[in-house]
């Protein structure tokens, strides 16, 4: 007898080992324009236990608001050096961390503008599907126009805003946290 995997199965138990070579940690080399930023934060469960083999899958636009991606139609220049994506792994503390550049606003739906934001997708031993939400940036003007962010009832748009690290202002906090009280937005796609 053989038995063969499910598309409806759980990764794991080793998804951290087969998923470690698709670390990618720097979303834009050094030359790419750009206001350059640190995102750190952790994945909790919960109860507030760390989700140590977790994977964080990060997709922006550049610095003028252009996606790395054959369908993002907008007549603007592209960076070719930009990569505009990333993945990286939570540590046994549930810590993540990446280094990018602050994206611009992209086109919404209804002619309406995007405020900069980062899709984030969650990963993890256990989950049939990723988790997907977005990760927006502090003292942004345009968060208050979002058509996504406006979807979200104001309670819970807290749980989509980084913060700044305390005296440093190139590194920003953002945390994922799976279930309870202060559950981290996710969307359906």
């Amino acid at each position: 007898m053989t038995l063969l995997g499910t598309p409806s199965q759980t990764v794991g138990p080793f998804f951290h080992i087969g998923c470690s070579k698709l670390t990618v940690s720097d979303l834009a080399d050094l030359n790419v324009p750009g206001i350059r930023l640190a995102v750190e934060g952790r994945v909790l469960d919960g109860d507030g236990n760390p989700v140590r083999d977790a994977m964080i899958e990060i997709w922006q636009a550049d610095a003028s608001g252009k996606y790395a991606c054959p369908a993002d139609r907008q007549n603007k220049q592209f960076d070719p050096q930009f990569r505009g994506y990333g993945r990286v792994a939570t540590d046994q503390n549930g810590r993540f961390r990446f280094t990018t550049i602050r994206p611009g606003s992209v086109p919404g739906p209804g002619h309406t503008i995007q405020a900069p934001h980062l899709l984030i997708s969650i990963f993890m031993r256990g989950l049939l599907n990723r988790l997907v939400s977005r990760m927006y940036f502090p003292d942004v003007a345009l968060n208050d126009d979002d058509p996504v962010l406006k979807s979200v009832e104001p309670s819970r748009r807290k749980t989509l805003l980084a913060w700044k690290t305390e005296g440093s202002k190139d590194t920003l906090q953002w945390n994922v946290i799976l279930q309870g009280k202060n559950e981290t937005v996710f969307f359906d796609i």
